[in-house]
């Protein structure tokens, strides 16, 4: 969340940067600050009624002992109290608005960012071409049906739509491409591999910003509390929740292979045939903790660590800069990766990458010394998509397939998959 001092110290520019991404947000920071102001009245007013009350009991205590009339500073003493407990009262009301106020209340994103939606995103580059097969390319699940790998029907008959099944070969290809993602990242980037739970608390969502704000978008389990997770962010972001790390522990680098779950409750009238919008997914997903003068430059490794694997996939893609009115509740920049995938001939988004500054850090109070002597700073979080599993694998069956309706797969997947080709069942 925003800083509550900042707001109060320079309270246009951050009114201006929020106006670039929602031109109501201004009007709410004027609320809290509003609230804030008073909130500290009531606490100057509670103060000063506390040393009169103090005062007061002093002086009736003398007069009691000198045997003179203390009705009069009795009563004002009481009023005080009654009063003070009012003034308690709205400091507590206050500080609960501020901070629901705070909660859904976005990052200020970096100056760099363009203003506008979607149609403001900026193309900062593009890699690769589709090769000239000669013939009219199928859709993924088109040739995910004619190889036997992709089952539809099933998974509808099982959970309802967009909670595919992978058969055989298709499932060993997901294996695959989770194994293959989480072997560069451990072995080539840095990263350490963790194995996370899937369902969080209420606090762990709060903490990244999914909830209160996008609740519709996310599955509750109501009797325990519990939330099913929409990305490993969630649970790694918090992994060192409340503590205070060392500079020598910075940067952390972590990665985890979880399914994904995601209702799209906004998602009606879009696309959502095959694996282009589903409610269950594979991912693997980077997350960094780094030091604040070291955000930015970190965006850029974790982009380009995502890049790597589509480029050895042999995919085209593009790297886009996400526009202030796209940009996720937490985020002061992203770049989305989107691969093409020719059988739809659209561009399909693999992977989100962002710096969130301090803004999850300070929802979930993670925090860094640079000396033992020094007061404690916020880390800068990061996270990014490495990728996510549903798209990729339509943009590599649509890119890869063959006149024969085979597949072939990248030379990087052919010892994880056991085979340098799928072909149609005889």
């Amino acid at each position: 969340m925003l800083d509550l001092r900042r707001l109060r110290k320079e309270p246009d520019s951050v009114k201006a940067a929020l106006a670039k991404r929602d031109a109501t947000l201004p009007a709410a920071i004027d609320r809290i600050l509003t609230r804030d102001v008073e909130r500290r009245d009531a606490l100057s007013r509670v103060n000063d009624l506390k040393a009169q009350r103090n005062e007061s009991s002093k002086k009736v205590g003398e007069l009691k002992r000198a045997g003179e009339d203390a009705e009069e500073l009795i009563a004002s003493t009481k009023a005080a109290g009654e009063e003070i407990t009012k003034l308690d009262d709205l400091v507590r009301r206050c500080d609960e608005e501020i901070q629901a106020e705070l909660l859904m209340i976005p990052n200020t994103p970096l100056e760099d960012v363009p203003a506008g939606g979607e149609e403001a995103n900026q193309v900062m580059a593009e890699w690769g071409e589709t090769p000239d097969v000669g013939f009219i390319r199928s859709a993924h699940w088109d040739i995910g049906e004619r190889l036997g790998i992709l089952d539809l029907a099933a998974g509808a008959r099982i959970s309802g739509s967009g909670f595919p099944v992978l058969r055989g070969p298709g499932a060993r290809l997901q294996r695959g491409l989770i194994d293959f993602f989480l072997d560069v990242h451990t072995t080539e980037h840095g990263y350490t591999e963790l194995r996370v739970p899937y369902l969080v608390t209420h606090t762990s969502m709060v903490g990244t910003g999914q909830l209160p704000k996008f609740a519709e978008e996310s599955y509750q389990t109501e009797r325990d509390d519990l939330w099913l997770i929409p990305t490993a962010e969630v649970p790694i972001t918090n992994l060192h929740r409340d503590e205070t790390l060392t500079l020598e522990d910075l940067p952390v680098r972590y990665t985890a292979y979880t399914p994904c779950f995601r209702r799209e409750a906004g998602a009606a009238g879009k696309d959502t045939r095959g694996l282009l919008r589903v409610h269950q997914f594979d991912k693997v997903e980077l997350v960094r903790y780094e030091l604040p003068e070291r955000s930015l430059a970190a965006l850029e490794e974790v982009t380009r660590q995502a890049e790597v694997l589509i480029e050895r996939l042999g995919l085209r893609y593009r790297r886009v800069m996400l526009a202030t009115g796209d940009l996720g509740i937490g985020g002061a920049k992203t770049y989305d990766l989107e691969v093409w995938a020719p059988g739809v001939e659209q561009w399909l988004e693999v992977s989100s990458c962002t710096t969130f500054t301090d803004y999850q850090a300070r929802r979930t109070n993670l925090r860094f010394r640079r000396k033992q002597s020094e007061k404690p700073e916020f880390v800068h979080t990061l996270n990014g998509s490495a990728l996510a599993l549903p798209r990729i694998m339509a943009a590599l069956l649509e890119t890869h397939q063959c006149e024969d309706g085979s597949v072939a797969l990248p030379e990087v997947l052919h010892s994880y998959v056991g085979t340098d080709r799928l072909t149609v069942p005889v």
